[in-house]
């Protein structure tokens, strides 16, 4: 038998012992002090690992986007119609703070959850990736002169943005509560929950009207600095989605009583109900029509995508819906190296060059 002490003699809740850790006993979630958290090594769930590396190599800082010709555009009073301003809007509105909804939501509740150090490793990349996210919003805002209030405090006075933004907040708020318990189905599920909300819905669903939006006015070269830093935040969230989309599907084989009919019945309805509302934001954003979109086009891609991620959660589709959009998919692929909207990277310090 290993050595070990009582727990209360332990500082902090480490367990000693000569019991070396072993990856067969790892699991994401309730490792309890059967696995030290502490030791990322020996590494058991390699999927989390490698996403780690892909977001580690993906990285970028909004500040090396210049955002020259954006200005320049942005300020000419002809360059753009009413209704082209309002999309923009309305896509930075949301954006601006969806990225720290999404950031607050692994900090306060997902990682506190997730017990499994090479899981966490991911997470802790991904709330510093959400945290860029954020930075590139204000360093748009700032560099367009825009006003700062407006956009930032849009998802309090624009009732779609306001919907989308409650739908998820309203998952954060079931499990920050100390009394969850992982345990039991009940408190497992209203943590499954959370993370469809989050890395299906919000980054999965809610995300995707912006950067069709966005991405449009790329293809016609006006927004460009925008465009690509939405571009990088594009690629980000699909690899967010992924790792969220694998996350869920381990804990629900691990822990396989939690599947039943009715609470996965739930989850297509909650599923469905955020297409709803990604829809009426379309509407709102989309009330004319711009770039040769319109809301039916919007809708059958938000359909096509819903569809996408009921299938990776091993659920029955709901649409059957095309995509309108093929191109999107190209984006998501491209490298950080391409220059796809031919725009030239600004200097930034290296950690040689840095200051101290």
């Amino acid at each position: 038998m290993p050595e070990e002490v009582n727990k209360s003699e332990c500082s902090g809740g480490i367990r000693m012992t000569r019991e070396r850790v072993s990856a067969d006993n790892k699991k994401v979630i309730l490792n309890g002090r059967t696995v030290d958290v502490n030791q990322l090594v020996p590494i058991k769930y390699k999927w989390a690992w490698h996403y780690y590396l892909d977001g580690c190599a993906n990285h970028w800082m909004p500040t090396e986007v210049s955002m020259q010709r954006d200005i320049e555009q942005w300020k000419n009073p002809s360059f753009f119609t009413e209704d082209e301003r309002h999309v923009i809007k309305r896509v930075l509105g949301f954006f601006s703070t969806a990225e720290t909804l999404v950031g607050n939501n692994i900090v306060l509740s997902i990682y506190k959850m997730v017990d499994n150090p090479e899981c966490r490793q991911y997470l802790l990349r991904q709330a510093f990736e959400e945290a860029i996210h954020s930075h590139t919003f204000q360093y748009i805002v700032e560099s367009l002169s825009l006003d700062e209030s407006e956009i930032f405090n849009m998802y309090r006075e624009n009732k779609e943005i306001y919907e989308k933004d409650e739908f998820s907040m309203s998952c954060t708020d079931g499990i920050i509560d100390e009394s969850v318990d992982l345990s039991t189905k009940e408190g497992l599920q209203k943590f499954i929950n959370n993370l469809v909300a989050f890395y299906v819905v919000t980054e999965g669903i809610f995300f995707y009207s912006g950067f069709v939006l966005m991405l449009s006015f790329g293809r016609q070269n006006r927004m460009p600095g925008v465009c690509e830093q939405i571009q990088y935040i594009l690629r980000d969230e699909s690899i967010h989605m992924n790792f969220g989309i694998e996350l869920i599907n381990t804990i629900i084989d691990e822990n396989p009583y939690c599947w039943i009919p009715e609470f996965q019945d739930f989850l297509v309805k909650r599923i469905k109900k955020a297409v709803e509302l990604e829809c009426s934001y379309a509407q709102e954003c989309l009330p004319r029509g711009v770039l040769g979109l319109n809301l039916p086009l919007l809708k059958e891609y938000i359909e096509y995508i819903a569809d996408r991620r009921l299938e990776k959660l091993r659920l029955p589709r709901q649409y059957n819906s095309s995509n309108p959009f093929p191109w999107m998919s190209e984006v998501i692929d491209l490298k950080k190296e391409k220059n796809f909207f031919e725009t030239r990277v600004t200097e930034y310090q290296t950690g040689g060059t840095l200051e101290w």
